[in-house]
């Protein structure tokens, strides 16, 4: 979307495409799938289920965590990540309207 364009959506409609965006990729999905199975904050294991190369993962993360889906604590040398609750809550009230919309309208 172009920046020119992003002016006239609101702020709640630009916000929710960056998440959107940020989940479009397969491996993004895979990478909080892991995240939400070990319940805990992960230190460079996600490399290790994954397919992918360490740059490429690096990348992923990179961008689950600039669109806040993702914190990312420095402990050492190392990243630990977790999932962001805060993110999720905006999809669950997103989803949650959408739900309430179809069921008071359903054709």
């Amino acid at each position: 979307m172009g920046t020119s364009k992003t002016a006239s959506f609101s702020n709640e409609q630009n916000q929710l495409a960056t998440l959107f965006k940020a989940l479009s990729h397969p491996a993004r999905i895979a990478i909080i799938d892991y995240l939400l199975s070990v319940d805990t904050c992960i230190c460079g294991d996600i490399v290790n289920v994954l397919p992918l190369a360490q740059p490429t993962v690096s990348q992923h993360l990179k961008e689950l965590k600039n669109a806040g889906i993702i914190k990312g604590n420095i402990e050492g040398t190392a990243i630990c990540y977790c999932i962001n609750p805060e993110t999720f809550q905006k999809f669950e009230h997103y989803f949650n309207l959408i739900t309430k919309k179809i069921n008071d309208k359903c054709c």
